[in-house]
């Protein structure tokens, strides 16, 4: 019943519709021509069926980024589609710099740094040391206050790596390249976080021929796996599965961390398809290659700091979620949470809401709408759009249920908005 996959996206009246972002027009013509009712829309975009009513009614606006985002993943709307959204989510102002404690160089390497950088004199060792220290702290500070006030920074420090290249000589050329490699990575994950789809992927292509260049097998396949976690953000399972599999075996050489977090991610790719004997086969495997990982943490590349039991049980809690193994997801997740050091702020806060969205599966309401009431102010100051939209995903799992916990957390994540 209704338009194929393939031709609903060259119905001229839902393009036009999506190109001038008339949400309204949108969900009217997507429903006619998918024969979707407005309550399994909203299961779709995360919203309840009094919201999909008020917008298509012109009662209400999309003026969120967030709520642009959960309408964009949940209908699939095709990338190209995307890039008037993709150019409206740069509308907030990041701080232009972040003071870190101990980040600083002392006053010698201060002046070699700036000596580098504005008169492009042979690079050291000692520069390229800071700036690794720097990026380490970077990642740190952004588990805590999120990506959103470090993207310029990171930029700017972007641009200064690159233009070190010219005065780098014998093995520090590549190590200049190596670096310029991680801080794409890193630019990549903090757009992907924003869900700024095509930013994220032009930055990891960038990541990935810059590691491929430098020869450092690991990031090469770390951009691969977060081009899957991508994928998996997107709902696309199969993507997901297929481009872990090439983390795996387009690298060799990789660290056993590095391999497991491949494993992990086909696993959850396999999870989102439903097809529970294949995610639970790779989920043992990434957890006994992290477990002989952890034996030699020396050996794992330093952005893998987060890589550990704690992390990979949580991985369970989402793989369980998606199989709707309620009763496991909470349970994993539960003593994930437990164990997760409060520095992690960010990632709380998403794990939070997940449990918030397992707890309503189970049609446990009271412990749903607590813990997801009690994630609501992390998840709108650093959790936005990911953290948000599972609140909202759960509080549609708790209206479809019945729930009268359904409209209690729609009322306080209105608060919000």
């Amino acid at each position: 019943m209704g338009e194929s996959p393939e031709n609903l996206w060259s119905h001229p009246q839902l393009v036009a519709a999506v190109s001038s972002e008339d949400w309204g027009a949108v969900f009217r013509t997507y429903r006619k021509l998918t024969g979707l009712s407005q309550m399994k829309l909203g299961e779709r975009v995360g919203l309840v069926q009094p919201d999909v009513s008020d917008i298509e009614r012109g009662r209400r606006r999309v003026t969120s980024l967030e709520v642009r985002q959960r309408i964009v993943a949940g209908i699939n709307v095709p990338l190209d589609l995307q890039a008037t959204a993709a150019q409206l989510a740069t509308d907030t102002a990041p701080v232009a710099g972040l003071a870190l404690p101990g980040a600083a160089p002392d006053e010698d390497l201060l002046t070699r740094v700036t000596s580098v950088v504005n008169e492009s004199h042979r690079v050291d060792a000692a520069t390229l040391d800071w700036l690794d220290r720097l990026l380490a702290e970077h990642r740190r500070a952004e588990d805590r206050i999120g990506s959103r006030p470090l993207v310029d920074v990171m930029r700017q420090q972007l641009h200064t790596v690159v233009n070190l290249y010219a005065g780098a000589r014998g093995q520090l050329t590549g190590r200049v390249v190596r670096l310029a490699s991680e801080h794409a990575q890193f630019l990549a994950w903090m757009a992907q976080d924003q869900a700024q789809t095509a930013s994220a992927l032009a930055w990891y292509d960038r990541s990935h021929e810059w590691a491929l260049e430098a020869g450092d097998a690991n990031m090469a396949a770390t951009t691969l796996s977060m081009k899957a976690h991508m994928a998996w953000s997107g709902g696309r399972g199969t993507r997901c599965v297929r481009l872990a599999e090439a983390a795996r075996w387009s690298a060799p050489g990789t660290s056993l961390g590095v391999q497991g977090m491949a494993a992990q991610m086909a696993a959850r790719g396999h999870a989102l398809e439903g097809e529970a004997d294949d995610a639970r086969r790779l989920l043992d495997e990434a957890q006994a290659l992290i477990t002989r990982a952890s034996e030699r943490p020396e050996d794992e590349p330093v952005w893998m700091y987060f890589y550990d039991e704690t992390w990979f049980t949580l991985q369970r809690g989402m793989a369980a979620l998606h199989l709707r193994d309620w009763r496991e997801a909470v349970d994993h997740l539960t003593v994930g949470l437990g164990a997760l050091p409060d520095e992690y702020r960010r990632d709380k806060t998403w794990y939070r809401a997940c449990l918030a969205h397992a707890f309503a599966g189970a049609g446990e309401s009271t412990q749903a709408v607590s813990v997801a009431v009690a994630s609501i102010p992390d998840a709108s100051a650093l959790g936005r759009p990911h953290s948000w939209n599972e609140l909202h995903t759960a509080a549609a799992v708790l209206m479809r249920r019945g729930a009268k916990e359904g409209r209690q957390l729609v009322t306080a994540l209105r608060e919000y908005d």
